[in-house]
């Protein structure tokens, strides 16, 4: 348990404010109009559908309010780089933010359903008590004051739906947010990424129509509760208007307040688009092209005033391929190159269409115009907080790790290198030999820097080719004498398969006893949730011991 406190407590301590906060509001707003008086004849029409549909309403409005910040990327590097000061565990929650983000984004969903659903109930009995088919009081209600907001017995919930201001826009919202929430499956966001990011951009559709919901005010209170005493009228509704007691009731819509709710975090958001919009204009030169054979474009770009930190990433625009397209892609450069520099692997029509055009060039030929946002920070940026780090990469995901191994090997060529971290073990994953071309050459400067500083131990680092045959197996046999690995060309050996996690766990805790280790990962979600584990499961309780601290690159 104590273990489970030490990893989890802060993130388990916002998201237990976040329910709370959730529960105030609907258990709030449920009691404001299961038992106020003002509701009492709202309440005689449409039962307990009342606060059935208000509560969620209000939970809704503090999710609205919740969901785009946590995608304001410029806000949180802003935010990120003041925490410097603090822990990593507080840092650490910023890289949580697009959980945190579709967590919202379910809350909104379940929200709109249980809203939606009452709702119909709410209109039906409106519409029946329109008809006559309740209570004498319920047809007093409806056609000598104005608490029911459908004016003709002929109407149907259909029309309400289409015709008036709360219909129209909560069919629209319901129906984007269906788009929205659908597209984000991760089946659609990984193989049909353009279908997620422009389906996505309904939430500007959403939130106009959020905005002007609650214009027409369909639910209504009794005003002037004094005047006419609920209490003493209720039983005789055929009196009304003719009792100096008993005048006929008056009733009114409340504000509309989501607009309030709102406001704050759209400004935000259009501001960080502005941003955007301004490093959108800013022009990026090409320093250098290459595609690799194993289909991994590298761009080495040079931008005036970017200034980044090991393990960032920037989104990147290609007008000639969509002006609306942004992707993300994490740097492999180093701080101290005068240029940075992504490797793209083809994976999708966008990043497909870029290596075709690039593969078209004359030689010498200027590249297409790009556009860069960011630099935006990650967990990676933390590395070098911890005595001891263990990288994890799977395929393309190791490119945050070649950024610092880069860093490293600057740091290194300095007489005097500042460096609190003293060992670094490196895991990375491939399923095919091509992948291991690209990096195989920064690891092998990587070794020799070591080796001539007397520091071979520093850097341990373990290729696993997972996609492997008889072929691979017939090669390694005939070569397993020779000093250098036949795939990479390193002192290394490629390892065969996928990594006995345990056992690299406790290898790790035996040659650091006392060391506090950072766990990162740039890789799919089977391998965080085993490596999560293993860093909860090997921690030490005692916290003069091993603790590993597992972080993961989201973007």
């Amino acid at each position: 348990m104590s273990k489970w406190i030490i990893s989890h407590g802060l993130s388990a301590s916002i998201l237990g404010v976040w329910m709370a906060i959730n529960t105030f509001l609907f258990v709030y707003y449920y009691r404001l109009y299961n038992l106020e008086e003002r509701f009492f004849y709202t309440r005689h029409i449409l039962g307990s559908a009342l606060p059935w549909a208000r509560a969620p309403a209000a939970v809704l409005n503090f999710n609205c309010m919740l969901i785009l910040l946590p995608v304001c990327r410029n806000l949180l590097s802003l935010v990120r780089g003041s925490l410097m000061c603090c822990g990593t565990s507080a840092r650490k929650q910023l890289d949580q933010n697009l959980t945190f983000h579709k967590l919202v984004a379910y809350m909104i969903g379940l929200m709109t359903a249980v809203h939606t659903i009452a709702h119909l109930f709410n209109v039906e009995w409106y519409n029946n008590s329109r008809q006559g088919q309740y209570d004498d009081l319920s047809t007093v209600l409806s056609n000598q004051t104005n608490l029911n907001p459908i004016l003709s017995a002929s109407t149907t919930p259909t029309i309400v739906a289409f015709t008036t201001i709360a219909g129209l826009t909560g069919v629209v919202i319901t129906l984007a947010l269906i788009l929205i929430i659908t597209s984000s499956m991760e089946v659609i966001r990984r193989n049909y990424y353009e279908v997620f990011w422009y389906t996505h951009h309904l939430f500007i559709v959403f939130f106009i129509g959020l905005v002007i919901h609650g214009v027409g005010r369909i639910v209504r209170g009794q005003v002037h509760t004094d005047h006419h005493d609920v209490s003493l009228c209720k039983a005789q509704p055929l009196a009304w208007g003719k009792m100096p007691e008993c005048p006929i009731p008056q009733f009114e819509g409340g504000f509309p307040q989501t607009w309030m709710w709102v406001i704050g975090p759209m400004v935000l958001y259009l501001c960080e688009r502005v941003l955007r919009f301004i490093r959108y204009m800013q022009p990026v030169r090409y320093r250098k092209i290459v595609i690799h054979p194993s289909k991994v474009l590298e761009l080495q770009l040079v931008k005036d005033s970017f200034k980044m930190e090991v393990g960032q990433y920037v989104f990147l625009n290609c007008p000639a391929i969509s002006q609306l397209e942004w992707h993300p892609f994490t740097m492999t450069s180093a701080p101290e190159e005068d240029f940075f520099s992504v490797h793209i692997r083809s994976v999708g029509d966008w990043t497909q269409s870029l290596i075709d055009i690039l593969e078209k060039l004359p030689e010498g030929a200027e590249g297409p115009k790009m556009a860069v946002d960011g630099p935006f920070g990650t967990a990676s940026e933390d590395v070098f907080d911890y005595e001891v780090s263990m990288l994890v990469g799977c395929g393309i995901g190791v490119t945050p790790f070649a950024s610092i191994l880069k860093s490293v090997w600057y740091k290194f060529k300095e007489s005097n290198p500042k460096l609190r971290t003293k060992k670094i073990y490196l895991y990375w994953l491939c399923r095919e030999t091509h992948a291991f071309e690209w990096f195989a050459d920064l690891l092998h400067l990587l070794e020799m820097e070591m080796e001539e500083r007397g520091m071979a131990d520093f850097l341990t680092y373990k290729l696993y080719l997972t996609g492997w045959d008889e072929s691979h197996i017939h090669h390694v046999n005939v070569n397993f004498e020779q000093d250098t690995d036949i795939i990479t060309g390193l002192k290394q050996k490629t390892h065969y398969g996928r990594p006995i996690w345990d056992k690299e766990f406790q290898q790790i805790r035996k040659e650091n006893p006392t060391s506090v280790v950072g766990t990162f990962l740039c890789g799919p979600e089977g391998i965080a949730k085993t490596l999560k584990k293993k860093s909860m499961k090997f921690s030490d309780v005692d916290p003069r011991k091993t603790q590993f601290y597992f972080n993961k690159e989201n973007f």
